[in-house]
């Protein structure tokens, strides 16, 4: 088996069908299996795949909304293939993508994950991995509003224009094709992560490990991004916990956490202070949820 496939449902029948007919229409060239897991979608969305597809997909229950990283870890323990492919359900292939990127990893022994270049619905370039992990810079980048990465990566910062493979620090969820030899090696997704953060953590690993990451630009993928999540506030809440979880994690010393507590807390106000003064509220409250969940 040269790719197992992984999808993640959680109340998206439509999204997810989409996704996996997409995977049927585009992949050609390798054997593959894909594998479906339902979070306990409390629609029925789940069964409705199943029953659709039947035989077509290895099918999974979860019985309870564990997560993305979670449910991936039951995903892998049914997977056979030599490369792991992570699909999120709110995706489309626009090419021969799992192939491309399965036969990347297979010619490329230091790489250990690569993904696709993302788009938009509109086909417009769409955030497809970040340059650097979590860390100092990091938060200096935010602060400033992406200006530091823009000038030390110009307009290859999370998107790439290139025509050429290029490392990077981490692959999104999205679309992460992952050598399960590697996956071995460093072990599966921290479960101590709901969603959010988890995939910079489980890279971190693999990069100590010895392995790169890469993207992979001749893998072109949709991913309509928030479509299978709708509550902001929620979101940012499971985000900002993800963040803290993977800084505990990385071992970041003590003053390293104390600095980036300061920046994100300067961040956050100035935000606020910016959003009140030109009348911004829904941007306003946005951040106001932040420094709650700080």
């Amino acid at each position: 088996m040269d790719v197992s496939i992984i999808i993640i449902n959680y109340n998206t029948y439509a999204l997810t069908k989409a996704a996996i007919e997409s995977v049927f229409d585009k992949t050609e060239g390798i054997a593959y299996e894909l594998i479906v897991v339902d979070n306990n979608s409390p629609d029925g969305s789940g069964q409705q795949l199943k029953d659709f597809f039947d035989n077509k997909i290895v099918y999974v229950q979860s019985n309870e909304n564990v997560g993305f990283g979670r449910a991936n870890n039951f995903a892998f323990e049914y997977a056979k293939g030599r490369n792991i492919f992570l699909l999120n359900s709110d995706t489309l292939l626009l090419n021969n993508a799992i192939k491309i990127l399965s036969d990347y990893l297979d010619n490329n022994s230091h790489v250990g994950v690569c993904g696709g270049n993302l788009y938009n619905q509109n086909m417009l370039p769409a955030h497809s991995f970040s340059r650097c992990f979590p860390s100092v810079f990091w938060e200096l980048n935010t602060f400033f509003a992406g200006f530091p990465y823009k000038v030390r990566y110009g307009k290859n910062t999370n998107f790439n224009h290139t025509n050429s493979p290029l490392e990077v620090g981490i692959i999104v969820g999205a679309d992460m094709m992952l050598r399960t030899s590697v996956l071995k090696m460093v072990g599966v997704f921290d479960p101590n992560f709901f969603m959010y953060h988890e995939e910079a953590e489980l890279t971190y690993r693999i990069k100590k490990a010895g392995f790169q990451a890469h993207s992979v630009p001749n893998a072109k993928i949709i991913h309509l991004e928030g479509k299978s999540s709708s509550n902001n506030v929620e979101k940012l809440k499971i985000q900002m916990h993800g963040l803290k979880t993977y800084y505990q994690k990385t071992h970041h010393g003590y003053c390293a956490q104390i600095i980036i507590k300061i920046l994100f807390a300067f961040t956050v106000l100035t935000r606020i202070i910016v959003f009140t003064v030109i009348g911004n509220k829904q941007k306003r409250q946005y951040w106001q949820s932040a420094w709650r969940y700080m």
